[in-house]
């Protein structure tokens, strides 16, 4: 396998994380020992916010006047999409059980979590998206109270389109809160007595590690990073398009990675043209966002072969990942880590980020090699249970009771030894462990 970088990144998504980690880290304590009062005097120093932070129906209603209709279509638009999918997912997680012997059947369920916490950004963009792709997927999933948190703005709140978002997906309660905070408050049910059993939704750094920390006392969607995208494309591909696929990702951040694999080097010369100048034609702050991000994350890699583009795609493990080459088929059959696969210059990373359907909540920093993005199952618990006969436990209970011997819990044998005395107290059974 042959791979040439015509473009190779400087920094990695770990650039400057320990900085990060150590801020998070004292905030998170100091609002689990002030609680309320605390996550208010955060609200105030971030956001310059000191109004209610628990949204009232009220408010959520006179804001949602502020939406125009054709603002609330589209959003309607994109939440039956995102709900329809949602749904099809569900369907696909059945309860089960197996008689696995005579007499003892076992069996799992699919249990709703009792309370997730989703977090919307709503600083420099209004991303109305999560707040759709999170709670529709944790209301559809059964979940009995979604409690989701957006960064006020002083003297004006939470945006108004953000909120009626949250109100037409589900959300049982609104925080007016971003940051840090707003991940504090959820996780340690502040505001509404509900703590959350898992974290979900993107956010800047200080949000993602925040939910880093807290993984384990709570639930979270994934590890995530800054958001990423990869584009392979072959001889076939529209090099301005690949180039403003690659553009319209690197808008997210200045430290947001945009990957092109080339199967064609005139088409990778090409891209490398274009991604400059199709960024200077962007508004600010979007265009230094994205100068930045391609000038120190982007990468551009020539490959001889699509086998070898799969493994390196593979290796790399994006959040989104674009293929705009011929024979899609192979391409779909073949490669196995991604966050979300996009086949064809027909389909784009917005159109999953805003409309399409499938979720946009993603693995980043190669965690796709390990899990897929949100869907109705991270919202659930698939949890066992089994039933014995008493006739069924002569067998169970000898083989439990040897290999635990075997394993020195004696303990654990003798919860065998005594079902087999009372039930079958005529009978002689080899108890022993077997070497």
């Amino acid at each position: 396998m042959t791979i040439e970088y015509l473009k190779k990144a400087e920094m990695t998504a770990a650039t400057g994380e320990q900085d990060v980690r150590e801020t998070v880290q004292a905030i998170l304590d100091d609002i689990e020992a002030g609680g309320e009062a605390k996550a208010r005097d955060y609200a105030a120093k971030f956001d310059k916010w000191e109004g209610d932070i628990l949204v009232t129906p009220e408010a959520i209603a006179e804001a949602s006047a502020k939406v125009s209709q054709k603002l609330k279509d589209d959003i309607r638009f994109a939440h039956d999409h995102v709900r329809r999918f949602a749904e099809a997912q569900l369907a696909t997680l059945q309860d089960t059980e197996v008689e696995l012997r005579p007499g003892l059947i076992a069996g799992h369920r699919n249990i709703p979590m009792s309370a997730a916490g989703c977090y919307v950004p709503g600083g420099r963009y209004a991303h109305v998206a999560s707040a759709i792709m999170s709670v529709t997927t944790a209301k559809t999933a059964g979940v009995d109270q979604v409690v989701a948190c957006s960064p006020a703005k002083a003297g004006e709140g939470v945006n108004p389109a953000i909120l009626y978002t949250l109100d037409l997906c589900g959300a049982d309660s609104v925080l007016a809160l971003g940051g840090v905070q707003g991940v504090a408050a959820m996780a340690f049910g502040l505001f509404t007595g509900h703590p959350a059993d898992i974290l979900v939704g993107p956010g800047n750094q200080f949000v993602a590690e925040a939910k880093r920390i807290l993984y384990g006392r709570v639930g979270i969607d994934m590890f995530a990073g800054p958001s990423e995208v990869m584009v392979i494309a072959d001889a076939t591909a529209d090099p301005e398009i690949v180039a403003w696929d690659l553009v319209g990702q690197a808008e997210h951040g200045y430290n947001s990675p945009a990957w092109l694999i080339a199967l064609d080097r005139k088409l990778a010369e090409r891209v490398a043209v274009l991604v400059p100048e199709l960024i200077a034609s962007l508004p600010e702050v979007n265009q230094t966002n994205a100068a930045a991000a391609w000038r120190d994350y982007g990468e551009i890699a020539l490959v001889d072969s699509p086998e070898a583009g799969a493994a390196l795609s593979d290796n790399y493990a994006s959040e989104h990942l674009e293929v705009h080459c011929a024979d899609l088929d192979w391409w779909l059959k073949r490669l196995r880590n991604y966050g979300s696969l996009f086949l064809g210059e027909e389909t784009t990373v917005a159109f999953g980020d805003k409309t399409s359907g499938p979720n946009h909540i993603l693995p980043t920093k190669g965690a796709a090699r390990y899990t897929g993005g949100l869907s109705v199952g991270k919202f659930m618990k698939t949890v066992t249970w089994q039933r014995m006969t008493r006739e069924s436990t002569r067998d169970i209970a000898q083989v439990t009771a040897r290999i635990s011997r075997l394993e020195g819990m004696e303990a654990h044998a003798r919860t065998a030894d005594v079902r087999l005395e009372k039930w079958f107290p005529d009978e002689n059974f080899d108890l022993a462990a077997v070497e």
